[in-house]
């Protein structure tokens, strides 16, 4: 895996207190980065060395930005809420915030940006989606919002000297998600004893553990690569046997049903070519398996 930055390099990230912002946070900490988080107020919990920056994308507090001075941003934070953010119109206000925000890194001194798209960008073709050959085909306000974040990218940063690698995050899953998402509702049910009626069980997903998210986007920091990097692991997983692997591992394999299903799934292949994020020395250590057997142990404690 290539790394270009030296221990010590300063690094800003916004959404750093999410999900996906998060594991980042603890792969740059580990690789011995000075991290600065935006955010509202300090989570005591994070880790110590954090720097906080007080404020929010649509506050931004630039003195402090500048006082601390990074050399690379990555821009995690955006609505995610499940059954909020794929319609919202608040999408125009976060596309609005990051395009105001990255027109102003160069003169920062900011000389790599690494920021998070969507995998449902692409048209769904039902073969694995490439950054250089799958059509771009964004359906939702979200999808649509990121794609031209990341077209917006190219006239704000073009021959500024800022580097700019955007990452199209596929199905991310593990500790500490939203309990709305998959597993975690998954997970809820299972232990309730509840049965798992699953609406479109042949949908087909490319889930990925955040820990290996994390790793990813910590490899575009450490590399001088630009352009559109797919975050998947390559491998079609049904929401059938997400669930009946989920429902295995806690020793309830009849609450899956899937009797009746007939509901159409509109992204009913999301799977990743990956090999372009392979070519940097990335690979996905996290098997599904192991995954989901975290899942269920986070959910114990």
């Amino acid at each position: 895996m290539e790394d270009h930055l030296d221990p010590g390099t300063r690094i800003l990230v916004t959404g750093g207190t999410g999900f996906l912002g998060g594991a980042l946070v603890r792969r740059a900490l580990k690789a011995g980065l000075d991290v600065a988080v935006l955010s509202r107020r300090p989570m005591p919990s994070m880790d110590p060395r954090i720097r906080w920056l007080a404020g929010s994308m649509a506050e931004m507090p630039w003195a402090e930005v500048e006082r601390f001075g990074p050399a690379v941003v990555v821009h995690a934070a955006w609505l995610t809420t499940p059954g909020a953010y794929m319609e919202s119109p608040e999408n125009a206000d976060w596309l609005r915030w990051s395009l105001g925000f990255v027109s102003r890194l160069p003169g920062l001194g900011v000389r790599r940006l690494v920021a998070l798209g969507t995998c449902i960008e692409y048209a769904i073709t039902g073969k694995p989606l490439r950054e250089d050959s799958t059509p771009l085909s964004p359906a939702s306000a979200y999808a649509r919002a990121k794609a031209e974040l990341h077209r917006g990218l190219a006239g704000e940063l073009s021959g500024t000297g800022v580097g700019v690698a955007w990452a199209r995050i596929f199905y991310p899953y593990g500790p500490g998600e939203h309990p709305a998402r998959l597993a975690s509702a998954l997970v809820s049910k299972i232990r309730a004893g509840e049965v798992l009626r699953l609406r479109t069980p042949r949908s087909t997903k490319d889930y990925i553990h955040v820990e290996d998210v994390g790793a990813a986007l910590m490899a575009l920091v450490g590399s001088r690569a630009e352009g559109a990097f797919n975050v998947g692991t390559g491998v079609g997983v049904t929401i059938e046997d997400f669930a009946r692997a989920l429902a295995g591992l806690a020793g309830r394999p009849e609450l899956v049903e899937t009797e009746g299903a007939a509901v159409g799934d509109p992204l009913d292949h999301v799977v990743a070519d990956a090999s372009r994020l392979r070519s940097l020395g990335w690979e996905p250590q996290v098997a599904l398996v192991d995954g989901l057997r975290g899942m269920l142990e986070s959910g114990r404690k």
